[in-house]
């Protein structure tokens, strides 16, 4: 890729110069903000000049003499202001690079640095206590987009959801399906403000009376808890479905009681002496590792508290060999998963191998107002409503334009509009456009040969060339980072080049040679848009 061929150039340049051998992470390049200044500008020279005590200017030269790059990148390197080196990259390489697009169509911006390894991403995770709600929406397209990402990176990735069908939760859930079968039965049960209020507990206490009759009472709770998490659990997982999200594992945290993976994991930290009884609870010594107080992990009653088997849980992914494991959180856990990783290196596992990410919550608005959907199902607005308003691609699309760490507002009415103001319609109407370029082509008969890239010259051409072959290198920031929002952004802009280039200049030209070089640029830009979109999760249509 460009940065890292430029990185190791002006390496080797530096080594040779001054004897010093600089990490690649040290050798900073950007994209110059005018093309008049060249493509890609580096202030290694800035940098080194105060420690080796160096004009900085005439170090820069220095190094520029001292430069070599092989397979015609580069066309010219210039220091420019107090000591930025620019590089102007050769027009002949960028059409190289073109044709490399072209060939390796699907799979281009598609990395192998992690071929073989195995990883293992962990998101949604709902309790099944009611229907998933945009907040759940938005986790869902940031870990499967997390999941896409690393994939492109050679990963063979496992997409798993946690369902947590054991503890308290499940206990108050049954007790709501109980309190409303009985007020079916004309009983007058009060309804605690702390049980599931929504509708569609009344929906399964109606299932329960129809299938079992009259005469269930307070011993059939773990009927009532089986039938509830039955039909929500149904009922999230159509909604994930309709989303396109899939799941390769479904992993139940009631699972880790009757493997005795519990008891082993609170076993294991007892070994460790990380764990002590005081007040008849058993505490982890968080502290040790950096929290400002011990966590409970069994309560005085016996009950485990949510961190332990959440902890095991943990202990089981290691155990399944995983290289690389993500877990995709709201901001509600903020304050609970440094206890889960910390008692994983008490138990002597490679926490660096876990990564945890925490996303922001989502407020719809509609005319900078904030919206609130009446619903049936639950007291919150549900993911279903959402989709049902502004279709899965605009739902996926908004969820991930913005940086998982910031609060996200979605604009319904924007999301609604078919229009270049709204941002998914703007890219895949750039898709379409090109479907309807390429089409038009073969309805005219124009005979397709292999074109001449070199007759690309004019500046939206060169322009866009730029931006597709970003593409790979984009990419693979991306999936480094879990920043899957910058997938959005680069597309965004790369439509508004694209939509330049096509308002400035006929494709299907007179001129059999040009008119195959720009087929060519637009199947280039479809391939690059259409695998952009792919990693997001939303649909390149060929028509619009």
């Amino acid at each position: 890729m460009i940065r890292e061929r430029l990185q190791q150039s002006i390496g080797a340049a530096v080594e040779r110069t001054l004897g010093v051998a600089l990490p690649a992470g040290r050798v900073h390049l950007e994209r110059t903000k005018d093309e008049r200044f060249g493509d890609w500008a580096c202030n290694v020279a800035l940098q080194l000049a105060k420690e080796q005590r160096r004009n900085p200017r005439e170090l820069a030269q220095q190094l520029v003499s001292a430069m070599s790059f092989d397979g015609g990148l580069v066309d010219r390197a210039e220091v420019a202001g107090p000591g930025f080196i620019n590089f102007t990259l050769a027009q002949g390489w960028y059409y190289k690079e073109i044709e490399q697009l072209l060939s390796a169509g699907v799979v281009y911006g598609r990395h192998q640095l992690h071929r073989g390894q195995r990883a293992q991403v962990e998101f949604v995770s709902c309790n099944p206590t009611g229907p998933l709600n945009v907040g759940h929406g938005r986790q869902a397209a940031i870990g499967d987009a997390c999941a896409r990402l690393l994939e492109a990176l050679g990963y063979q990735v496992t997409r798993e959801y946690y369902f947590n069908d054991a503890g308290l939760q499940m206990k108050v859930l049954a007790n709501s399906v109980l309190l409303r079968y009985r007020q079916l039965l004309g009983g007058v049960a009060a309804f605690p403000e702390d049980h599931y209020q929504g509708d569609y507990i009344r929906d399964v206490a109606a299932k329960c009376r129809a299938e079992r009759g009259d005469g269930l009472g307070q011993a059939d709770l773990e009927y009532f808890k089986q039938a509830a998490v039955a039909a929500i659990f149904q009922d999230i997982k159509a909604t994930l479905h309709r989303m396109g999200v899939a799941f390769d594992v479904y992993f139940n945290e009631s699972s880790l009681y009757k493997d005795g993976e519990v008891q082993a994991t609170l076993a294991g930290l007892r070994t460790k002496g990380k764990v002590y009884e005081a007040d008849g609870a058993v505490w982890f010594k968080a502290t040790d590792y950096g929290a400002e107080k011990d966590r409970v992990l069994v309560r005085s009653t016996g009950e485990p508290t949510y961190r332990l088997p959440d902890i095991a849980y943990h202990r089981n992914k290691f155990a399944r060999g995983f290289d690389f494991i993500l877990d995709i959180f709201g901001s509600d856990h903020q304050a609970q998963y440094p206890d889960v990783v910390a008692a994983l290196k008490a138990l002597g596992y490679d926490a660096s191998k876990l990564e945890v990410r925490i996303h922001q919550f989502v407020t719809l608005t509609s005319g900078g107002q904030q919206v609130k959907m009446s619903t049936r199902k639950a007291n919150f607005i549900t993911l279903d409503e959402l989709l049902d308003e502004v279709g899965v691609d605009a739902a996926r699309y908004f969820f991930l334009m913005r940086r998982m760490e910031a609060h996200l507002d979605f604009d319904l009415e924007l999301a609604k509009k078919q229009s270049d103001e709204n941002p998914v319609f703007y890219v895949q109407y750039a898709h379409a456009r090109i479907c309807s370029i390429l089409e038009h082509a073969q309805e005219k008969g124009v005979l397709r040969q292999k074109a001449d890239l070199s007759l690309l010259k004019e500046p939206e051409e060169v322009h866009l060339i730029k931006h597709l072959i970003d593409y790979p290198e984009l990419v693979l920031g991306a999936a480094q980072a879990r920043e899957p929002h910058r997938i959005p952004t680069y597309l965004q802009d790369l439509a508004g080049v694209f939509h330049n280039f096509y308002h400035k200049h006929r494709v299907v030209t007179e001129d059999q040679g040009l008119t195959n070089a720009r087929l060519d640029l637009c199947q280039a830009a479809r391939t690059v848009i259409a695998n952009g979109l792919k990693l997001l999760g939303v649909s390149a249509p060929e028509r619009m």
